[in-house]
């Protein structure tokens, strides 16, 4: 049973950065890993790491590297193991929102700074002095946002994505639905990937 997720930044997007998820998983099988499973064409994988796998950090890189090296892909890769993802999913403060697509979690490589979190903060407060509805809220290495009126529609999400991709954010990060989250979680307790 998968017990690792793999997301990938910014793939198969408008046409840019287009990767095959049948290529992805072989990918993935070449590095060693098993129990591998992709769902929808956002970069999304559930795994199993090969036998003595390093840390999540270092199966990040070195997932992002052979993407480059053999699909010529720049994908930064965020990697965790199923307990931290289910924890994410526990932490989500918008769990009262009944409409998936309406939260979403930005998952970073390591926790928001102090900074990343201040600026956070200020896009929040623009953001409703022009009488947005739209909330953000960062715990852990997670922010989580939500839009009542659409994703499509919040200039915060857009903010967002800017500042926690900045350079000098330190970090990188890749944004899922929610339905995407829950549905990754059920994938790595599913009995056959």
């Amino acid at each position: 049973m998968p017990n690792h997720i793999a997301l990938l930044r910014g793939i198969n997007l408008g046409g840019r950065n287009k990767i095959a998820m049948a290529d992805l998983r072989a990918l993935m099988a070449e590095l060693g890993h098993e129990d591998i499973a992709t769902y929808i064409q956002s970069g999304n994988v559930v795994f199993t790491p090969a036998d003595g796998a390093a840390a999540t950090t270092a199966m990040a890189d070195e997932i992002a590297a052979a993407i480059a090296a053999k699909l010529g892909v720049i994908a930064p890769a965020i990697v965790l193991a199923r307990h931290e993802f289910a924890q994410i999913i526990a932490a989500n403060p918008f769990s009262q929102e009944s409409d998936p697509k309406k939260v979403h979690a930005v998952v970073l490589s390591h926790a928001a700074s102090a900074d990343v979190t201040e600026r956070l903060s200020s896009a929040a407060a623009q953001s409703a002095a022009k009488g947005s509805r739209d909330d953000v809220r960062a715990i852990g290495r997670t922010v989580y946002l939500h839009t009542p009126d659409g994703y499509g529609n919040s200039d915060l999400a857009q903010q967002l994505l800017r500042i926690v991709a900045a350079p000098k954010a330190g970090t990188t990060g890749t944004a899922r639905n929610w339905a995407t989250m829950t549905r990754l979680l059920a994938l790595c307790d599913d009995s056959a990937p």
